[in-house]
């Protein structure tokens, strides 16, 4: 058997190291190892042995294989002349350097000296495969033993065996844990794994530097004091409102400095802007930020409803605010009024908005909207004529996500983002896909992904671990675990738009279509940016979203 070749594929730089590897490869037993290619840094220089071959109970021995045509003259310098050139070269020395380095590294490294191993017999040789070396050859640092030439290739292996017995025969030959030991800190110290989360950072560079591009069509509605910003998931509409919001509070060249209002519907996307904007200066933060529910609050209105009562919050809270808006006094009114995810806004929301405005005819109010995602039975829209502009690509998923749910967006999205896992469907009924989502979770966390990066999002019922949630924070409370560093999040598509994770599963855990099913499937497959695992049940899906949809989520096999 041959002897066992690390790396099993190496790469040469000539056919005289391949050759010389290939043959002592094969002429080498199964216990003896050859490495190719080692490298070495050290203090004083760059060290490379073209072979190092380990012999258990033999010695180990540094190889320097010198192709073309080597002679050395009457002055003792050695030529390599071949390539239709000639240069001096010192093979010798330059194995010689070698082995001391290699040496000196694996005695240095705390897994030989802490097991109190003595010293080995390290011992070295050049190899010239296309050269003769005449028997009589002789060189006060290379005796004709060292030196192996053309003629001597047949029984190049049993050569340097010998050489291993006739070098550093004071120190004792390496057994065979010597040998792996050897091979091990060769291999080098906790090596660097694939890391999941740092591709998922370059690609969130990307998606980044895009959004600051796209930013450019802020440039556009500078001029514009009444703007609807449509979108779909993934087109950056949310950083594009954060953005607007600081340059309207900041002032633009054409403009003063203004009192900004930026606005939304969901707690998790309110408290996700709170926290963007805590490092920001006062001159670039808006004068309020949060949920609309929130501002009613701050004008002073009484808010004890429950959260289900649609009545109250669609009818008798705006017509609270609004009475409370037309008493503000001026100071507290705002120059520009920002909405992002719109769609969730309902019809009567609008009236307090606009009498919150200083110049309710003129004043700025910019809307950020993506009709997919109206997962409410509410239809409201601003009741004064907005410039509509189109985002119509998409920076922030992967491209295989952008696909998966491209058969579900209001127009078409020209993927922008960078490649990225495949998505993957696992076949579930309504009643197993919790227990089935759970397992995914397991399996990115073992694959890797930071618990901070994991999310499992739920169609149906909501997940027991967020119901536990709920119960014992509150809502807001809840909410704010969205950015605990060492858990999963849990969450209901109903209250995650806006918001993203780098790895999802998506649970659809519906036993039939129901009302806004589409919707509903369109905003958990666009929060993940990264990896997405979708749960489901493949006939479900299909009857609530089609089979274009059922045949994008199965393009990679399903588990």
């Amino acid at each position: 058997m041959a002897a066992r070749l690390i790396p099993a594929e190496p790469t040469f730089v000539n056919n005289a190291e391949r050759e010389v590897c290939e043959r002592l490869v094969g002429q080498l037993g199964p216990d003896d190892i050859v490495l190719a290619n080692q490298r070495l840094t050290d203090h004083e220089q760059d060290h490379e042995a073209d072979l190092v071959v380990l012999m258990p109970d033999v010695g180990v021995v540094v190889v320097e294989v010198k192709g073309g045509s080597v002679k050395v003259d009457g002055q003792g310098r050695w030529w390599q002349h071949g390539g239709g050139g000639s240069r001096t070269i010192d093979p010798v020395g330059q194995a010689r350097r070698s082995k001391h380095a290699l040496r000196t590294y694996v005695q240095a490294d705390p897994r030989w000296r802490d097991s109190s191993r003595t010293r080995v017999r390290w011992a070295h040789a050049v190899v010239t495969p296309y050269s003769t070396v005449p028997d009589d050859f002789a060189q006060p640092e290379c005796p004709r033993d060292m030196i192996h030439g053309k003629g001597d290739q047949q029984r190049l292996g049993d050569r340097l065996r010998a050489v291993a017995g006739t070098q550093e025969t004071n120190y004792r030959v390496p057994d065979h844990d010597d040998v792996d030991l050897i091979v091990e800190v060769l291999s080098g110290r906790h090596p660097m794994q694939r890391e999941v989360s740092a591709e998922a950072d370059d690609r969130a560079a990307r998606a980044d530097r895009l959004t600051q591009e796209q930013a450019m069509i802020l440039e556009v509605t500078r001029l514009l004091d009444r703007v609807e910003l449509r979108g779909g998931a993934g087109s950056g509409k949310t950083v594009l409102a954060m953005t607007q919001a600081k340059q309207l509070t900041r002032g633009l060249r054409e403009r003063k400095a203004q009192r900004v209002a930026l606005l939304c519907y969901s707690i998790g996307l309110g408290e996700w802007f709170k926290r963007a904007f805590q490092g920001e200066s006062r001159k670039s933060r808006p004068a309020f930020i949060g949920r609309f529910e929130e501002l009613g609050r701050e004008w002073g209105a009484q808010i004890d409803a429950d959260r289900n009562d649609s009545e109250f919050w669609e009818k008798e809270l705006p017509a609270q605010m609004a009475r409370l808006a037309e008493e503000l006094p001026e100071a507290k009114k705002f120059d520009a009024i920002i909405v992002d995810e719109a769609q969730d806004f309902a019809e009567d929301w609008w009236v307090p908005l606009m009498a919150a405005l200083k110049d309710p005819e003129e004043g700025g109010l910019y809307v950020y909207s993506d009709e997919n995602q109206r997962v409410f039975a509410r239809f409201g829209r601003p009741p004064v004529a907005l410039v509509p502009l189109v985002l119509d690509h998409n920076l922030r998923n992967t491209r295989q996500i952008a696909e998966s749910f491209g058969p579900l967006t209001p127009m078409r999205m020209r993927a922008l983002g960078d490649e990225g896992p495949a998505v993957e469907f696992v076949q579930a009924s309504a009643e197993e896909a919790v227990g089935v989502a759970d397992d995914e979770v397991d399996k990115l966390l073992v694959a890797d992904w930071p618990p901070e990066h994991v999310a499992l999002i739920t169609t149906g019922t909501r997940h027991p671990e967020q119901k536990a949630r709920q119960e014992d924070l509150g809502e807001e409370g809840y909410w704010r675990t969205f950015w605990d560093v060492d858990d999963v999040f849990y969450g209901h598509v109903l209250g995650c738009k806006g918001l993203e994770r780098r790895a999802v599963v998506l649970c659809f855990n519906e036993a039939e279509p129901r009302d806004r099913a589409r919707e509903r499937l369109y905003v958990g497959l666009s929060r993940a940016t990264d990896q997405l695992v979708v749960v489901g049940d493949a006939a479900t899906v299909r009857q609530s979203a089609g089979e274009e949809l059922l045949r994008a989520l199965q393009r990679t096999k399903d588990r």
